[in-house]
């Protein structure tokens, strides 16, 4: 294969050149990269992380934040040097507020099956009952998935869909009642 054009002359190295500054320049100019939205909306240019995250009653460092108390060698009595702490003044109480609303919201489950598993899990149950080594060989098991793997595969629709299993297996009962 040739190589390609420009690639064997040799480069000059540029002896004038501070690449020192270019990279320390280049660093300075980059902005923090904020993934809360509600610190983004916060968040002042001009000042430094430190104080941004002080006017907003956040921690930079979780160590400062909540100090560990020192403990004497022999006794379990808490050291106090007697120097309280200074009240450190909030500005931007809201983004706190924001994040602990957000943060007490119930989650969304979002783990689904598809549609193909879920259609798969309820023709091998309706067709075979719990007889796993029948399902295994059963026309439609197209991946050959052993009982094992059908087993545990009826269990994740099992515990994805409760109410969907039960009132699958009432249907099925119920059904087989009629026929009887």
């Amino acid at each position: 294969m040739p190589k390609a054009k420009g690639k064997s002359r040799r480069h000059k190295y540029s002896y004038n050149l501070n690449r020192k500054r270019l990279y320390r320049s280049a660093r300075r100019r980059a902005a923090p990269r904020i993934a809360c939205s509600h610190i983004r909306h916060a968040w002042d240019p001009t000042k430094s992380v430190a104080q941004n995250l002080a006017d907003m009653g956040l921690a930079g460092d979780p160590n400062k934040a909540v100090p560990i108390p020192k403990k004497k060698l022999l006794g379990m009595e808490v050291e106090s040097n007697g120097r309280g702490q200074g009240k450190k003044i909030v500005r931007k109480p809201y983004v706190v507020n924001e994040m602990e609303y957000e943060a007490s919201l119930p989650e969304k489950k979002s783990n689904t099956l598809s549609r193909d598993l879920i259609d798969y899990v309820r023709y091998m149950i309706q067709n075979h009952g719990e007889n796993y080594k029948e399902m295994a060989r059963d026309e439609k098991n197209y991946y050959q998935d052993t009982p094992k793997q059908i087993k545990r595969k009826i269990n994740v629709y099992k515990n994805f869909y409760p109410e969907e299993y039960k009132d699958f297996i009432a249907s099925l009962k119920q059904e087989k009642m009629d026929v009887q």
